[in-house]
């Protein structure tokens, strides 16, 4: 099969279920048409001029869609490409619209009819109490296990790499720079030039330090950069947001997009064969990557792309302060969604067009891939042209990096930028996930002093600096601590496991909206459907990860602390369910409490 014809198809699939779907979800089950004739948005009823917005449905869909497609949907993909390519892309098209989209739509809708609050305060209006400290407590739980995830990607991409490592470390001071420019001048355009200007110098330069002073100095291992990418992560949160991670983001989405745009023009001027089988000897479990079986493990491991609880943080935090009309919802959380969804599907290319032994060699340890018979083909000449040993770099960046650096071999001339392309592939995936860590950690912060807050009052107070202090410390220690001690395969699925759990938890609200405004009850199986399945997966590969590996003294991923939380996490998650299920059938029983009054918040 050729990488052409699966994108095209994918695309196809993807905009007639935008129409179809996407409209039926839009006009009959959240009744957006009802709600613009008679109620503003947040953004109008409470426009402050500064959280409360009305924005143009665009560049809310940019805003909207930078803040969800971070390292998610690049790195899940080519984890699960163990499977072979087939589990993968059908979860990718079904989850993507029958559970990623919806739980996307109606999360934003529901904190839009509570004027733009929080999933918690949101799950504790419509739920109550017990169910919103629940999801309070998970939510803190969640953004710690994600900040671990993400930062482990980075780990096998920089360690040894000190021409990668010096390319990601430079964009720190540019977009400081940029920052301090754009403040100081408003000329975002000449900021914008010379700063990605510098990022790009900041490639080309990096083989001149190889074998220098400052080569061997950034030339790091894993260890050292999992103590210090907590440290970096506590400072950059403290700083302001316009002098780091606002120009950061900024710059970095054009990286996003230019990278994006390359791959889809080379797949349809290449046309690359997929490699990867169908389906491997994996599928039943004992994989080098992802230990478990095929399911419940492959809509554990591919979350962002098919469904994320992540998206919930931005679908109730910024975004539904921001939209200009109540329709818009259909644009920015249905479509983004299934954009994101499109980005998985590269990223998953990039992996099969490698040959297997290729990809396995990359992605597991040396010992663990020779004991699994297989011979690399193309990586030796790979290695050569991009100037790194590239064996047993796991996480997934790096099958990235070489996957799309694979493709582009076909062009004759391309072998001389080989490296550069892949350093700048390494960099524009470390940078995003450097700014979900620096806006994740700040979120932490303020989930930790808000649950905190509640036992020790001075905390609650944002502009406390001890309150702040302490916050950032203990958010960057408790994820700092899960990435020194975990490695990809236990840290990955415990983010997946985490993240999903999430994702449930939003449809759950959104199936109690949903019952309260929709014409037709059964329109809630729009959300139950995909509620029942993940709510299923989740619990099924929590339990298989807490028995068989992070609570069995034998297995490499032994940890009483993930075994732990794994627990608590899944206990919440069933608390949160039962409370939901007694709320349903307590409307289901009320019918004043349903449609009689939709503007009813």
């Amino acid at each position: 099969m050729n990488a052409i014809t699966i994108v095209i198809g994918s695309m196809c699939f993807l905009m007639i279920a935008y129409r179809l779907y996407g409209t039926f979800m839009a006009v009959k089950v959240m009744r957006l048409k009802a709600l613009e004739e008679k109620k503003k948005t947040p953004a109008h009823e409470l426009n402050d001029g500064k959280d409360y917005v009305p924005t143009n449905k665009w560049v809310s869909f940019g805003h909207h869609f930078a803040a969800i497609a971070a390292a998610g949907p690049l790195v899940g993909p080519i984890l699960a490409a163990q499977f072979g390519y087939l589990p993968g892309l059908l979860w990718l098209l079904i989850g993507a619209v029958i559970g990623g989209a919806v739980h996307d739509a109606v999360v934003l809708f529901a904190s839009m009819r509570k004027k733009g609050k929080s999933l918690s305060e949101v799950a504790k209006e419509e739920l109550g109490p017990v169910a919103g400290f629940c999801t309070g407590l998970a939510m803190l739980f969640i953004i710690t296990i994600t900040m671990a995830g993400l930062s482990m990607v980075v780990l096998h991409a920089l360690e040894r790499n000190p021409w990668g490592t010096f390319a990601v470390g430079i964009t720190i001071p540019i977009a400081m720079g940029v920052g301090l420019f754009y403040k100081k001048t408003g000329n975002l355009r000449l900021a914008t030039t010379v700063g990605f200007a510098l990022l790009m110098v900041g490639v080309f330069i990096g083989p001149s330090i190889q074998g220098t002073a400052l080569g061997d100095f950034l030339t790091i291992d894993t260890k050292t950069l999992a103590i210090i990418l907590p440290i970096y992560a506590f400072f950059a949160a403290a700083l302001p947001v316009w002098l780091l991670l606002a120009p950061r983001d900024y710059l970095s989405s054009f990286m996003k997009i230019g990278v994006f745009i390359a791959l889809i023009l080379g797949v349809f001027i290449i046309n690359p064969t997929v490699q990867m089988p169908a389906l491997t000897e994996f599928i039943h479990g004992g994989g080098p990557i992802i230990a478990g079986p095929v399911w419940p493990f492959i809509s554990i491991t591919i979350a962002c792309g098919a469904i994320s609880g992540f998206h919930a943080f931005v679908g109730s935090g910024t975004t539904p302060k921001m939209l200009n009309r109540w329709q818009d919802i259909k644009v920015v959380g249905f479509g983004g969604m299934l954009v994101e969804c499109l980005v998985a599907i590269m990223a998953l290319i990039a992996a099969i067009s490698l040959h297997p032994g290729d990809y396995f060699a990359i992605n597991s340890t040396p010992a663990v891939f020779e004991t699994l018979g297989m011979s690399v083909v193309h990586l030796p000449e790979l290695s050569q042209q991009i100037g790194l040993d590239l064996e047993g770099r796991t996480g997934g960046a790096v099958s990235l990096a070489v996957g799309m650096t694979y493709i582009f071999t076909s062009i004759p001339w391309f072998s001389d930028m080989a490296s550069y392309f892949f350093q700048f592939v390494i960099m524009f995936e470390a940078v995003f996930i450097l700014t979900a860590i620096d806006a994740g950690t700040r979120v932490a912060r303020y989930l930790i002093q808000d649950f905190f807050g509640e036992f020790y009052k001075p905390l609650k107070k944002v502009d406390w600096l001890p309150g702040n202090i302490f916050a950032s410390a203990l958010a960057c220690f408790a994820w700092g601590y899960l990435l020194y001690s975990g490695d990809i395969g236990s840290v990955w699925a415990l983010f997946g496991v985490s993240n999903q759990l999430m994702a449930s938890i939003g449809l759950i609200i959104g199936a109690t909206v949903i019952l309260k405004v929709a014409t037709k009850r059964r329109y809630m199986l729009t959300c139950l459907i995909p509620l029942s399945y993940l709510f299923v997966t989740v619990n099924a590969a929590g339990y298989w990860m807490i028995t068989n590996v992070y609570l069995n003294p034998e297995a490499a991923g032994y940890s009483v602390v993930n075994g732990t939380l794994s627990i608590i996490m899944l206990t919440l998650g069933i608390v949160i369910v039962v409370t939901a299920i007694r709320k349903w059938i307590e409307i289901w029983n009320t019918p004043s409490m349903r449609v009689d009054n939709i503007l009813s918040a």
